[in-house]
This record gives structure tokens, C-alpha cells and sequence, in this order.
């Protein structure tokens, strides 16, 4: 059977870990029970204990009404990490598999429906809903007072212009009145799309101004991309791991996910060309430079390399570029619409996401016939995008403001880059992995394959007031399990030792469970 990972009956594990008391001892079972753990196994102990509770009770070795240990009394047998027992407990009881009665304990369950835990979890479709929810709750958790938090994925708010932002808005009500608070054309405010030719044309995109559509912010020139040239039940292909984003606007919009394997270049395309041998994909969706959650930048043989597979196979690609400007050490590369001769690139790109994430301006470049329909679904979306926050960018980018500022925060976030990059090296396990990044906001850690899981070491990370994105929330199918995604760039370097402190602590607290991984950590 398989026992696939449910991240949210973690958090839920957690919760009571951290808030419910455990069991009395007068209520253990007259036997304890079987189970061997393989503490060298890649599956992680909590998973171990689901799979062997979970099939002695289909077996009937455990009978319905049957009492289970306290979680505590059954990490003391067997010697590993209370949190492991907690966590597979409440998934379990998520199952209906087991039930907990208040002041008793924890029971096998008398009556129950067969549990959706175990059967085989789609091929290639997550439940997205699921980690949507898992998301909220480690977001929440994060946010509690006093912990460092590294799971966002924006800039921090100090980075943000704020008084040239309140100077342009007063300028732009001032000079243009009602007009700035009225409809803009569907297409966007026209100044606004011909500086973006003409920022685009200084990075090699050649296009006219009526390429240019103003979107509400990258994500949703992504959403309008799938809902213009996808339908339900076909398949998008991307990296795996791949930004969170764009699945959930795939399960949204009912089309299925094929994940290609990486590798430090980013998509690999012997995979993707095995891929487009089998299946017909729509769309192909890729982050060139410093994706999202890995920070790895394609080199330009491997641009080229896609853009050639793609158009001999008739593909269109979805170029999501809003990190191409983070870049802070070695030469800018061009973008894939750069690179594309035939139309089959369309390109989104958003001048807020580093500066003003809130104010929601994104744009696409497209060509014919794809740049009709993306028009037509726009306007069928939400008529236009805001004519204020247009003519206000405009205005920022006119004053030079938004380069400017970008050029400082390029410089902060190269330090910020530094101080992980030494701080992971001190204070994370010995066989940790993880490449340096050029760019962008994230450093992608990989923690060693005999130790905990990033799920196991999130729940202890909170206990140490740390918090991180656990790895395998950015995978379409399974993987992950031991990565960390960590937004260096949200915090100040001294902050950033302190966190990374926190997570080698909050890690080497459960290598007692593993037995051989090794106490390297230097705390």
C-alpha cells in the first residue's frame, strides 16, 4: 500500500504536541506494540510508523477498540523523537483509522470508512487544496512572535520606496484628476506599455508597444496565460520542484502538472524531450534566472536548447522572468523572448516584485494569435488593471526611482547572499548540500538523506522559534523531503545567523531518532 505524505496532518500534529498533554500511563495497552523501524531508510520515522500501525490494523492484528500507547510512552520504547509518534498518530486519526477520546487516549477505531490515506494518490495531479491549507497553517505558525520566519517569498518591507511611492500618487491625482481613478483599456494605460517596450528592447526583446499587456501583477499574467490557451484536463508541463504559485493555478483551472526533473542548470531537457515524446503538453512554464524555490539560472546553451525542443513540437513557453533583475554576481543573460524568433515565447515580467509587491502591476509579451486572446480573457477577468497604480509606476519609472532602488537592493542582497552562505556553512548538518546562488532571494538547502526530514525538522524548527518552506510543498509529484527553501533576502545578515542557528539546533534535536547520522553541527 502506499502511505503518501500528508503535510497538513503534520501541522495538526504539531498543534497538539505543542498544546495537548499527553496520555497518563494507567491507560498504556497490555502489550506494546510490534514495530521496527529502519533507521538508515530514506523514509522518514513518522512515515515508517503510519505504514506498520497502519497495516497491523487492516491485518487485524490490531482489533477495533484496541488502545494504543501514549505518543509518549511509545517514542520512550522505541527510542525516537516523540513528534514522529505525534505526527503519525494524527494521521491516523485523519484516516479513521484511530480515534482519541479525551482524558483515555488513543484508540483503534471500531467503525470506519476505508481511509483515503491509503489508497494510491493520483499520478500526476496533488492535492493542491491540501497544500494550499498545509501552507496557511506553517504561515501561521510562522508568524508567531519571536520566530525568524524564512518561508515568505517577498523582499522586506524596508526595501519598499515608500515616500517617492506617496510623492508619484499625489503628483498622478493632481495632474490627471478622475482619469486616474477611471477604467483604463483593457490592453493598459498606453505610456505605461510603451516604456515597457522599451525597457524590454534594453534587454534584447524586440516587440511594439501593442506586444505589451498590463497585467494585476505576475501571477495573475500566469492565470490569464493557462485560462487563454489551456483546457481542463490538459497537461502543463514545468521543473520539479516549481514555483507554488503555479500550481495552484493549475488546480484551479483543472489542467494537470508533469514535473521534469533539475539539475543545478535548472529543467533538464533530455527529460523534458522524453516528455514531449509520450505526451502532448499545452504549455511548457519555466523561471530561466534564479527560479523559485531552487535560485538556479539556466546557462544559455540550455535556453537555446529548450526554445528549439519546444518549437519542434509545436509548444508554446511561459516565460515567468520576475527575478532576471535580482542578479548580483556575473553577466545578465537574455531572456528566453530574446532568444525566440518564431512567437512561441510568451513573457511576464512584474516591476513590482522586488519594490512594491502590493500595488500589483505585472505585463506580458506576446505575439499573434496568442496576444488577442490573452486580451479578451483579461477583459473578461476584471476589465482593467488599476489606473492609479499604472500611472504611478509610470511616473516612478520616468524619475528613474524604481532603478535606482533596485540597484540598492541588489547591493544589500548580495550581503544577505554572503551572510547564509557562511551561516549555513557553520551551523547546518555535515552533508548538507546546496549551490550558491547568483541571484534572487533563495538558498535551497538539501539536509542529509539518513537524517530528518524537513518536515520533521520544521516542526522542531518552530519549537526553536525558526521557520523555513519545507521542500516538498514545491513538488508536483513526490520529492523534497529532506529540502528547506530559505529567504535569505528577508532578513538582515545578523538576523540570518540567528535563524540559521536556530534550524542546525533544531535539527541536531532529532538526530537522536537516526542513530547514525553525525553530530557535526557546530552550535
Amino acid at each position: 500500500m502506499v502511505y503518501p505524505v500528508d503535510i497538513n496532518g503534520i501541522i495538526i500534529g504539531l498543534y497538539r504536541f505543542l498544546h495537548e498533554p499527553s496520555v497518563q500511563r494507567k491507560h498504556m495497552p497490555k502489550r506494546p506494540l510490534n514495530l521496527k523501524l529502519n533507521r538508515q531508510s530514506e523514509e522518514p520515522i513518522y512515515r515508517q510508523l503510519i505504514r506498520q500501525i497502519g497495516g497491523q490494523i487492516d491485518s487485524g492484528e490490531l482489533s477495533a477498540g484496541e488502545r494504543l500507547p501514549a505518543s509518549r510512552d511509545l517514542a520512550r520504547q522505541l527510542g525516537v523523537s516523540r513528534i514522529s509518534v505525534v505526527n503519525a498518530y494524527s494521521e491516523l486519526r485523519g484516516a479513521g483509522l484511530l480515534s482519541a477520546r479525551a482524558g483515555r487516549g488513543t484508540f483503534v477505531a471500531r467503525d470506519r470508512e476505508p481511509a483515503p490515506l491509503f489508497s494510491a494518490p493520483p499520478p500526476a495531479t496533488p492535492d493542491t487544496k491540501r497544500r494550499a491549507g498545509a501552507v496557511r497553517e506553517m504561515m501561521r505558525l510562522a508568524s508567531k512572535k519571536g520566530v525568524i520566519n524564512f518561508s515568505h517569498g517577498a523582499p522586506p518591507k524596508e526595501f519598499f520606496p515608500v515616500r517617492h511611492l506617496q510623492e508619484a500618487i499625489n503628483h498622478v491625482i493632481e495632474r490627471d484628476g478622475g482619469d486616474a481613478l477611471s477604467y483604463e483599456v483593457p490592453e493598459g494605460y498606453l505610456p505605461l506599455r510603451v516604456a515597457v517596450r522599451d525597457y524590454v528592447r534594453a534587454i534584447g526583446i524586440q516587440c511594439r508597444y501593442e506586444s505589451v499587456l498590463i497585467t494585476g501583477g505576475a501571477q495573475q499574467a500566469i492565470d490569464l496565460v493557462l485560462q487563454a490557451l489551456m483546457s481542463d484536463g490538459e497537461t502543463l508541463v514545468t521543473a520539479d520542484p516549481t514555483y507554488l504559485g503555479i500550481m495552484d493555478i493549475a488546480q484551479a483551472r483543472r489542467v494537470h502538472i508533469l514535473g521534469i526533473p533539475i539539475d543545478e542548470d535548472g529543467m533538464r531537457i533530455d527529460a523534458l524531450e522524453n516528455i514531449l515524446g509520450r505526451h502532448r503538453p499545452r504549455l511548457i512554464y519555466v523561471m530561466p534566472s534564479f527560479q523559485n524555490p531552487t535560485g538556479h539560472l539556466m546557462p544559455l546553451h540550455r535556453r537555446r536548447q529548450l526554445i528549439r525542443l519546444a518549437k519542434g513540437h509545436g509548444i508554446p513557453i511561459l516565460e515567468d522572468d520576475v527575478y532576471r533583475e535580482f542578479r548580483f554576481d556575473g553577466e545578465p543573460l537574455p531572456p528566453l523572448k530574446a532568444l525566440d524568433e518564431n512567437g512561441g515565447v510568451i513573457h511576464t515580467n512584474a516591476f513590482t516584485k522586488m519594490l512594491l509587491p502590493g500595488m500589483r502591476i505585472g505585463y506580458l509579451i506576446a505575439d499573434s494569435p496568442y496576444y488577442e486572446r490573452l486580451v479578451r480573457v483579461k477583459q473578461a477577468a476584471d476589465i482593467s488593471t488599476s489606473g492609479l497604480n499604472q500611472r504611478t509606476i509610470h511616473l516612478m519609472l520616468q524619475r528613474g526611482i524604481l532603478g535606482t532602488q533596485l540597484e540598492r537592493n541588489r547591493l544589500a542582497l548580495r550581503r544577505r547572499r554572503d551572510a547564509a552562505l557562511a551561516a549555513a556553512l557553520r551551523y547546518f548538518p555535515s552533508g548538507s548540500r546546496w549551490h550558491t546562488p547568483e541571484g534572487g532571494l533563495y538558498l535551497w538547502v538539501e539536509l542529509p538523506a539518513d537524517g530528518p526530514s524537513a518536515a520533521e525538522t520544521f516542526i522542531s524548527a518552530i519549537r526553536h522559534d525558526v521557520a523555513f518552506a519545507v521542500g516538498s510543498m514545491f513538488y508536483s509529484g513526490d520529492g523534497g523531503t529532506h529540502a528547506l527553501r530559505l529567504n535569505y533576502g528577508i532578513h538582515r545578515p545578523q538576523t540570518i545567523k540567528e535563524g540559521f542557528r536556530r534550524i542546525g539546533k533544531a535539527w541536531q534535536s532529532l538526530v537522536a531518532d537516526y542513530g547514525s547520522v553525525e553530530r557535526s553541527a557546530v552550535l
